[in-house]
């Protein structure tokens, strides 16, 4: 049920649904081993914030 989520948001990021996706500590590394499959992978960005969460946003060019 969760990769279904996590399929769901990923997509909704890239179609530009959405601005950012927040991911709860407890979930990132689920959710990384997930995103790291998708083929657009180095058009997201992670950023983590205080506490160990992180918010993903989507590039339109891919970093290095």
């Amino acid at each position: 049920m969760k990769m279904e989520k996590y399929q769901q948001m990923i997509e909704q990021l890239k179609s530009g649904e959405v601005d950012s996706i927040h991911i709860s500590k407890e979930e990132f590394l689920q959710f990384r081993e997930f995103l790291v499959r998708d083929e657009l992978f180095k058009h997201f960005r992670g950023e983590a914030q205080q506490g160990g969460d992180v918010t993903f946003t989507f590039l339109k060019v891919p970093r290095s």
